[in-house]
């Protein structure tokens, strides 16, 4: 199952309250980036945040989940509904999420 573009949507109105938060849509899922750095990924309906200590530290039950069969396991972000923890959760984050990597020309 994608993500529906109503649940993107939602997340996105959830995060507009963080500068620099964009999005890509890849193979019917999404990755969201925060200042151009890849901070989680939107799979099936559900918000994974990248595994960084701040993340581990403000959600310490937190399940853990691969986005897709295959990949590491990311953070499931189950308090979705709550604007002030998603800010909180990302702007903690942010320093911790490894920088892009550059492309190879």
């Amino acid at each position: 199952m994608s993500t529906t573009k109503e649940y993107l949507g939602f997340i996105l109105e959830q995060l507009s309250m963080i500068n620099g938060i964009t999005h890509r849509q890849m193979m019917g899922e999404y990755i969201i980036y925060h200042h151009g750095k890849i901070a989680a990924y939107l799979c099936d309906n559900r918000l994974l945040v990248k595994p960084v200590p701040a993340a581990v530290k403000l959600m310490p039950d937190a399940p853990y989940e691969p986005p897709y069969d295959g990949a590491k396991d990311m953070i499931l972000v189950e308090n979705v509904d709550d604007r002030e923890f998603l800010k909180a959760l990302f702007e903690a984050m942010y320093d911790e999420l490894p920088e892009p990597k550059r492309k190879k020309k």
